[in-house]
């Protein structure tokens, strides 16, 4: 029993019950060899809980109880559990043994291994592995070890140190759960004599031969055995220490590390700390021991730094810096705790094996930043019991007892504290050169804990030997452990301390260590266990230890809950207490009568078949509030799937499992599933359910998926299992067949699993623990996605082919049969919108995706292999496509009915997808390859390699086709050369919005094959219209065969204009290039913009007269620019203006060229622009007019003009052959043709012409232009003359006229 240690419990809820009576659901009473006989038991009571060799606790589980099996509890979780009994020969040696005082024992965390010492016998086994395969190492203690004991009675020959060194440390838990790679030697040093014993590997027959090294004070006889050799040297020797007796001065080992040396051989490293301080070290080999004193620790006393009375132990405990600590490093740290201090030493674990100091941290000091003397006021003495370190090796719990003395009562008591210590900020834990400085190693991680306040006064040496444990749950707590074989569990929490002893209700011997089950997943934190003298092994679960916490009001540690809230002591720790405990409070007493009165209205109706009334009781009682698996039918349907099965006890391992018990059972499982389901039907309940809470009824329905699903699982095994013993049905056969089974080994694993998370399971089977745990089924898969590896790896790589086939194969059946169970219930579901299904989970999609990845793998890595295990691979390929693509699917579709984020996931769907179907396409044609070779043999027959292509390529087209796999699909299409197949696929109009005819599309398109994919617009008119929005240069095609003209003239004449800024009017529609067919031949656009002109006139809208005036300017264009071009002297610079240019540009070359043609030719690209173009470039203009002029020499006209005396009709004639002259007339003239407009609207001629409110700039025109030219001043009239003229024409006016006009 566990209860406070300050009050024990007499344990009235199980007076009533009798040792001798059964319960109605225990399993087959145990054969009398098997059951050890009362007596052997002292002070057994007559009443109370059962002894472990009775009915095994686990029996309770079978009790159909939803408020007891829930997460497989099978019992109450504020008791101690029974984890395991010792096996059979231990319980024979102990039956021999008359003092029980004298049983020693462990257990070692890392290798989940426990130990005892009976007589000259050490044993060892696992408490961890399922009682059908626990088998237990026997190891003799030479006689020449105990020599000293036999012959001083005061000497007790069971107080030896034990140490474990764990060859296997490179391999992982899971490895050791399978049975693999377990090796381990052990370390043994007697507390008293000092004798040292080595066994190289206690799990090898031929090296379990121990080697034996005996004090420099034993008197060796010349008849040592040839196995025993001696070897002891000592460094530092001191005065009297050769030869010293350790009894002659009370001195003993109190402490024995052990750790591998890296190297192939068999060889480790022991560490021994003796009372009086010495530290030894032992290097262990096969053949021999070599033990040498390396230092010496020295006590406060010594020190002069206190007057307390001298300390009997001054060395208290040594301990690793990192427990699991992996293999091939040549050091390894640990610390020593003496009665004032933390060391920190490092050891060399190779070559000399030297041992260095590294740093010390004070703690029994008088500094009260470093010490502790600060936090225990009126205090008299103080001692450091025992130091742990946690797995990450930066902090330190260090238990504390002080002696005071009550001023009131003039009393003296014991006050037992826990100190938690870390590394300061900033410091390097692993450096070495902190022996050189002074600084702070270690800090308080606040206040210290006060376990209990007042405790009696005990002796020294109860002191002394107490121990510490930590690292189990909950998170904080710790296990204290006495010399007089009590274990204390304390937990401590925001200021609340709670204690508890463990106790039994019978004589359960002292307890002999305590440890925690280490998870498969490493996490920190294991459910604590101990291990007793005579009741076997026993568990402490979570709720137990923080069960007090809920009960216990007030804490002797009030003062200090601000100040640890406040320096948010182990936060992480707190927050997962904090979820444990809110985890537990859900679960109320309301929940408890509402899950009572369903279990009796259900018990009911299996009895007399009617529901009357059941509904309203239900509803009354609130049983329709809570929505989930905490609703309380989905707890009951858990409890249904997840019962232990009484029958299962008389059956273990292969026999287990071939047994028929196993299917009838879980065939009970589903009946009584199914008549829970008419239940709910009949009572009404299942019509509430589906419309208020949908999530609890599919979680009830999951149920009896995967309890359909463990069915086909256990039929799959068993003929996996008949297969490979070849029909041999004998247990002995079929052990044999399950050691190489990968489906053994994965049941195995999980049932493992389970075992250890779920302590009230630890007496089972890991196969029972499998077919029980339907409701976890995830679990499974959860090992696949993390522990494939360690299922599949093999060195051959045929076996590892075979054995992924087989998980393969069962993953795939399971999860086909839980679908099935689906589709036949479809109408017992609720709606399904934002329901996601428990296959389509992460965890068993990342399992799959493992096992897909791994054959994906094997298919592309493996060595030549035999095509039809090549094939076979792949056919189990196309099984998990169809769930784990399927799996994705509704995972994104319940995404986005949530409305939640699901890109990441559809692209990491699509990437998987993609994955497989490549792999598979490509097995494909390799099979088609490989059948055609077959039947064809040389010959070549294009027709039957399509035919049987077509046949194989069945299945991955109905994949593709549902997962929209369009590269796979088009890849089948184009190797079959099926048109009509690809119309059939284009027709069912698969994906988003036509995404595989988009695809289809694209793809005929990259390949240059528009005449194909214009001739399917025939019949996917729509789909091929928005795909050609993106190529313009087709698009007119398909718009010509839609009799949309005037869309097609649109597009062609974008297609004319493909550059960007090619002219004003592709700027003002805003046309995009980027999607238009490169390097077009200025032809090639004449030929667009005509065509654009004929669709135009076809169509003739309403804006027919506008659309051809358009046309007609930008063909305008296209013909000026070849006769710029084309007046351009270098034949370099034609060819690289052969694209299209833009007017500004054509302008600018105009005006480059400095000829009075060319001059003439920019006023005639002005002219077929838009307004808005010259609008936005006047400036451009006015150059053009200041080029114009350049063109004549005015000042010559003027003088030859005046000296020669020009007639008017003369200087008429003259002016007629101006460039200003011919300007004016192109762009003023009468007979003017300008697109958009006039150049008036921009530039007037005349300053008299000019409005000012219609221009930005006022006052400007061609005439104030000219007026800043340099021949102006001379010949301004006669410019002026120039430009009217060609504003009015050359005959329009008499000459009479004109000059009278200047």
């Amino acid at each position: 029993m566990f209860t406070p240690a300050t009050k024990k419990s007499h344990f009235p809820h199980r007076r009533g019950t009798s040792q001798g009576r059964e319960a109605p659901d225990s399993p087959t009473t145990p054969i009398a060899e098997s059951r050890p006989s009362v007596g052997l038991v002292a002070s057994r009571p007559a009443t109370g809980t059962p002894a472990p060799w009775g009915s095994r606790l686990s029996v309770l589980a079978r009790i159909p109880s939803p408020t007891r099996i829930y997460k497989g509890a099978g019992a109450d979780q504020t008791q101690p559990v029974f984890v395991a009994d010792f096996p059979r020969v231990v319980r024979s040696a102990q039956a021999l043994q008359k003092n029980t005082a004298e049983f020693r024992g462990g257990i070692d965390e890392g290798l989940s291994l426990s130990w005892i010492v009976c007589g000259n016998q050490l044993f060892i086994w696992s408490f961890l592995l399922a009682p059908s395969s626990k088998k237990c190492v026997v190891l003799d203690i030479p006689s020449l070890a105990l020599a000293d004991c036999e012959n001083d009675t005061n000497l007790n020959k069971g107080h030896w140190l034990i140490c474990f060194v764990d060859w296997s440390k490179a391999c992982e838990g899971t490895e050791k759960v399978l049975g693999r790679s377990l090796s381990a030697g052990v370390v043994a040093c007697h507390q008293e004599t000092g004798v040292v014993i080595y066994w190289p590997d206690i799990f090898s027959e031929s090296e379990n031969q121990p080697v034996v090294s005996l004090p420099s004070h034993v008197k060796r006889d010349g008849a040592t055995p040839l196995y025993q050799e001696v070897i002891e040297t000592e460094r530092n020797k001191e005065p009297n220490q050769i030869g010293d007796d350790f009894r002659s001065e009370g001195k003993c080992f109190n402490c024995l590390l052990a750790s591998l040396i890296p190297s192939d051989a068999h060889e480790c490293i022991g560490l021994g700390l003796s009372s009086s301080g010495e530290l030894w070290r032992f290097f262990c080999s096969s053949t021999k021991i070599y033990r040498e004193r390396v230092s010496r620790v020295s006590s406060a006393l010594q020190n002069n730094e206190t007057d307390q009375p001298p300390n009997l132990v001054y060395a208290r405990s040594l301990v690793w810096r990192f427990q699991h600590e992996t293999s091939g490093k040549s050091d390894r740290q640990f610390f020593l705790l003496t009665d004032h201090e933390i060391q920190c030493w490092n050891v060399l674990l190779a070559g000399s094996g030297y041992v260095t100091k590294l740093w010390s941290h004070e703690i029994a000091g008088t500094d009260g930043d470093v010490g502790i003397k600060k936090d225990l006021c009126r205090q008299d003495r103080i001692w450091l019991l025992d130091m742990q370190v946690d797995n990450s090796g930066s902090k330190f719990k260090v238990l504390v007892a002080t002696l005071s003395k009550d001023q009131v009562s003039s009393s003296s008591y014991i006050q037992y504290s826990l100190l938690t210590l870390q590394y300061t900020s900033g410091s390097d834990p692993s450096s070495e050169d902190y022996s050189l400085t002074n600084d702070r190693i270690l800090e308080k991680k606040g206040p210290l804990h006060v376990l209990i306040p007042k405790g009696r006064v005990e002796d020294e040496k109860f002191l002394l030997s107490m121990r510490l444990r930590i690292g189990g749950k909950p998170p904080g707590s710790a296990v204290i452990l006495s010399g007089k074989g009590t274990a204390t569990v304390t937990s401590h929490w925001r200021g609340t301390a709670q204690l508890h002893q463990f106790e039994l209700p019978w004589d359960a011997g002292k307890v002999l260590d305590a440890s925690v089950i280490t998870s498969l997943e490493n996490v920190e934190e294991g459910t604590w266990v101990v291990l007793t003298a005579k009741a076997g092994i026993w568990a402490i679960p979570e709720k137990a230890v923080l069960h007090g916490i809920f009960s216990q009001k007030g804490s002797p540690n009030k003062e200090d809950t601000e100040e640890e809230e406040r320096t948010a002591l182990d936060g992480d720790i707190g927050d997962r207490q904090r979820a444990l405990v809110s985890t537990i409070t859900q679960h109320t007493a309301q929940d408890e009568e509402a899950e009572g009165l369903l279990g009796s209205l259900f018990h009911n109706f299996l009895l007399t078949g009617k529901v009357e009334g059941a509904f309203e009781k239900l509803k009354k009682n609130r049983a329709f509030e809570k929505e989930g698996a905490m609703n309380v039918f989905a707890r009951m349907s858990r409890s249904i799937v997840d019962t232990l099965a009484k029958h299962w006890t008389t059956t273990r391992g292969a026999d287990f499992l071939s047994s028929a018990v196993v299917s009838s059972q879980l065939l009970d499982k589903q009946q009584k599933h199914k008549r829970f389901l008419q239940f709910l039907a009949l009572s009404k309940c299942h019509e509430e359910l589906s419309s208020r809470q949908r999530h609890s009824l599919q979680t009830i329905l999951e149920h009896g998926e995967k309890l359909c699903a463990m069915i086909q699982l256990r039929e799959l095994q068993s003929q996996v299992t008949k297969k490979r013993s070849g029909g041999n049905d004998s247990p002995s056969s079929l052990s044999m067949t399950e050691a190489t089974s990968s489906l053994w080994d994965l049941i195995q694993l999980v049932g493992e699993k389970a075992r250890r998370n779920t302590v009230l399971l630890m007496d089972r089977d890991n196969a029972e623990v499998f077919y029980s745990r339907v409701s976890d089924l995830e679990e499974l898969f959860y090992c696949l996605s993390h522990n494939l590896h360690y299922i599949i790896d093999r060195e051959h790589s045929m076996i590892q082919i075979q054995r992924t086939c087989e998980i393969s194969n069962a993953c795939t059946s399971l999860i086909v049969s839980a679908i099935q169970y689906r589709n036949e219930h479809r109408t017992w579901y609720p709606s399904p919108e934002g329901l996601a299904h428990w296959n389509c989970g992460p965890v068993v999609r990342s399992g799959l995706w493992n096992i897909a990845s791994l054959i994906i793998k094997l298919l592309k890595e493996a060595p030549v292999i035999d095509k039809s295990v090549k094939f076979d691979l792949s056919s189990h390929l196309e099984g998990l496509s169809d769930v784990l693509l399927e799996a994705y699917n509704a995972s994104v579709t319940v995404k986005m009915e949530r409305g939640e984020e699901y890109k990441v996931l559809l692209e990491e769907y699509c990437k998987r997808r993609d994955e497989i179907l490549c792999t598979l396409y490509q097995q494909l044609k390799d099979f088609v390859d490989t059948k055609y070779q077959e039947i064809c043999r040389g010959t070549q027959d294009p027709d039957l390699k399509r035919s049987i292509f077509k046949e194989a390529s069945g299945h991955l087209l109905t994949i593709a086709k549902q997962h929209e796999g369009y590269q796979t699909l088009w890849d089948i299409c184009f190797d079959l050369n099926s048109t009509e197949l690809l119309r059939n696929l284009m027709r069912q109009r698969i994906g988003p919005q036509g995404g595989f005819s988009y695809f289809v599309f694209k793809q005929l398109y990259r390949q240059q094959r528009y005449s194909t994919l214009l001739r399917l617009g025939e019949e996917f008119q729509e789909e091929l219209l928005i795909f050609l929005r993106q190529h313009k240069e087709l698009l007119w095609l398909h718009e010509i065969f839609l009799n949309k003209f005037s869309s097609a003239s649109e597009n062609l004449h974008a297609l004319g204009l493909s550059q960007d800024n090619a002219s004003s009017l592709m700027a003002e529609e805003s046309f995009d290039p980027d999607y238009l067919k490169p390097e077009l031949s200025l032809s090639d656009r004449r030929r667009f913009l005509n065509l654009s002109k004929i669709a135009a006139a076809i169509d003739k809208d309403v804006d027919f007269d506008a659309k051809i005036q358009r046309l007609e300017a930008d063909l305008h264009l296209l013909k000026l620019q070849e006769k710029i071009t084309g007046q351009l002297q270098d034949g370099e610079d034609r060819q690289q203006f052969s694209n299209l240019l833009h007017p500004g540009k054509l302008i600018e070359l105009c005006l480059k060229s400095q000829t009075q043609i060319l001059s003439l030719e920019a006023f005639e690209v002005f002219a077929w622009t838009s307004s808005s173009f010259r609008s936005s470039n006047r400036s451009l203009l006015v150059d053009c007019w200041m080029n114009a002029a350049d063109q004549d020499d005015w000042s010559d006209i003027y003088q030859s003009s005046v000296a020669e005396g020009w007639t008017d009709e003369a200087i008429l004639q003259i002016l007629k052959g101006t460039v200003l002259f011919q300007a004016s007339q192109r762009c003023y003239g009468p007979q003017a043709e300008v697109y958009d407009g006039g150049f008036d609207e921009v530039l007037p001629l005349l300053k008299e012409d000019v409005e000012p409110t219609s221009f930005k700039d006022p006052g400007i025109s061609v005439e104030a232009i000219l007026m800043q030219h340099k021949g102006f001043l001379d010949a301004g009239k006669l410019m002026v003359t120039a430009i009217v003229m060609g504003k009015l024409g050359a005959g329009a006016v008499s000459e009479g006229d004109l000059m009278a006009e200047l």
